[in-house]
């Protein structure tokens, strides 16, 4: 009896990611890569060619009429398979990227790729673009150029209930002693590498780190007490926290970070991705992604290229 029972439990734990993105669908709105997949009542439907915004594209690309842009695609609300991975992925990342694309007057042909791959294959010339809640940092504006489109950043979440950590996070001495799952090639990451001698200074135990390459697992590490907290999106923790199913609770920010589209450094395409954006928030569209998933106080007055770093 006992095995049994330790499978259905690891049964159990291992359908929490899928219960946790599933449960916060867009209904009846599919969110498809091109508008003629997109129903009536969805934001980005109505969006039109700006021309003059178009004008700003190397004339290649506008001949061409396509981009490619890497994808990440991890949990609600930036991006995720609310249908499965044969269907087309939704998120507030997808419908700002489809929406600035149809203001440009172009076709993104998304390909997915994990999260640590796609700055580097911005370089190579793999991709034009790349998305995946990338945060504006100093050490990435060396090799990456950035046109923003929200500001969200760094926050904790824990499993609902304990009593690792109970209180925001102000101050990484907090985590002494813990063990901290977070993604790999993050800024989340790269902060708590960056910063691990706090401990050792503060006189305490130093904190652990545990990188995973898939949101679901590290959800599946925390329920199952292999880690003490989750370091991840200020949006996507707070979305995590609102489905039952997930049984977390978010611990609030920590560090807000600008987001944006990434190119490699000196692409010709920035200018007019910038004017696209702000095109999106002049004409109200991008107020009605964002209140399209609850991520409204996360909104931008103005898309910057390459703003230095929130300290």
């Amino acid at each position: 009896m006992r095995r049994r029972t330790g499978r259905r439990v690891a049964a159990a734990l291992a359908l929490l990611p899928v219960l946790a993105l599933t449960a916060c669908g867009s209904g009846d709105a599919p969110g498809a890569e091109q508008a003629g997949g997109r129903s009536a009542d969805d934001p980005v439907a109505g969006v039109r060619e700006v021309e003059s915004v178009a004008a700003l594209l190397p004339a290649e690309v506008r001949e061409a009429g396509t981009l490619r842009i890497g994808s990440s695609v991890g949990t609600p609300p930036g991006a995720y398979y609310p249908n499965g991975s044969d269907k087309p992925p939704e998120g507030q990342d997808i419908d700002i990227a489809d929406a600035a694309a149809k203001v440009l007057g172009v076709r993104l042909e998304r390909q997915d790729a994990s999260f640590e791959t796609i700055l580097p294959a911005l370089g190579s010339g793999k991709y034009d673009l790349g998305t995946g809640n990338f945060g504006v940092t100093t050490e990435r504006l060396k090799t990456i150029d950035f046109v923003t489109y929200i500001n969200d950043g760094q926050g904790f979440a824990v499993k609902k209930g304990g009593t690792a950590l109970t209180k925001k996070v102000t101050d990484l001495t907090r985590l002494c002693g813990l063990t901290i799952g977070t993604g790999a090639g993050t800024t989340f990451e790269a902060t708590l590498t960056a910063r691990k001698d706090v401990c050792a200074k503060a006189g305490k135990k130093p904190y652990d780190v545990k990188v995973y390459s898939e949101n679901g697992a590290t959800l599946t590490a925390l329920q199952q007490g292999r880690i003490d907290v989750i370091m991840s999106t200020i949006n996507g923790l707070r979305h995590q926290a609102a489905q039952p199913a997930s049984r977390t609770t978010f611990l609030g920010e920590y560090h807000r970070l600008d987001v944006g589209f990434a190119f490699k450094k000196g692409s010709p395409l920035t200018e007019a991705f910038q004017a696209a954006v702000n095109e999106l928030i002049r004409n109200g569209t991008y107020a009605r992604i964002l209140k399209k998933w609850g991520t409204s106080a996360s909104a931008t007055d103005t898309s910057r290229i390459n703003p230095p770093e929130h300290t």
